[in-house]
């Protein structure tokens, strides 16, 4: 793990985010509510990030009483492979500008963070992960959740048809 970046995320870069939704150069000034909600959502999600990682670096040792180690190792990278794949697709949402593909990524987020917070009261449950750290982090995930709201209201439909008839 680099101490510098305990979440491993890379780092937001407006340059190259305004380089991936074809904007020009000079268009710095013009405003962008749906990149500045997704830079923030993504920043939100770094921050527990890390709190994911503190909470869950000290299990998964066999104690009297705890469940097998591998499976507690497996739970902890399931939870962190999810924040992950979260970060991934906040930032891919950003690097186009279909609906559909927005839509998508959006439903994953969604059911990852859900997935995150319910993981981890069940670490908390299996005495694996203190309580405090498991409702810090839930709570998180709620201050995420509205951040959430505020970056898909920004979505613009576009002409383009959901061939799944999902995102309509």
């Amino acid at each position: 793990m680099n101490l510098d970046n305990l979440n491993d995320l890379p780092e937001w870069d407006d340059e190259r985010m305004r380089e991936l939704n074809g904007e020009e150069e000079g268009d710095e000034w013009k405003p962008n509510p749906t990149s500045d909600a997704c830079k923030a959502l993504y920043k939100k999600w770094n921050e527990i990030i890390v709190m994911l990682r503190g909470a869950l670096n000290d299990i998964g040792d066999d104690e009297p009483g705890q469940h097998d180690a591998s499976f507690i190792r497996d739970q902890q990278e399931m939870i962190l492979g999810d924040a992950f794949e979260v970060g991934a697709k906040i930032r891919s949402s950003e690097a186009g500008s279909l609906y559909i593909l927005k839509m998508e990524n959006a439903a994953i987020i969604r059911k990852n963070a859900q997935y995150i917070k319910t993981a981890m009261l069940g670490m908390m449950a299996d005495d694996e992960v203190e309580e405090t750290y498991c409702m810090v982090i839930r709570d998180e995930i709620d201050n995420f959740r509205a951040l959430y709201k505020q970056w898909i209201a920004t979505f613009k439909k576009d002409e383009f048809e959901d061939e799944w008839g999902l995102f309509v």
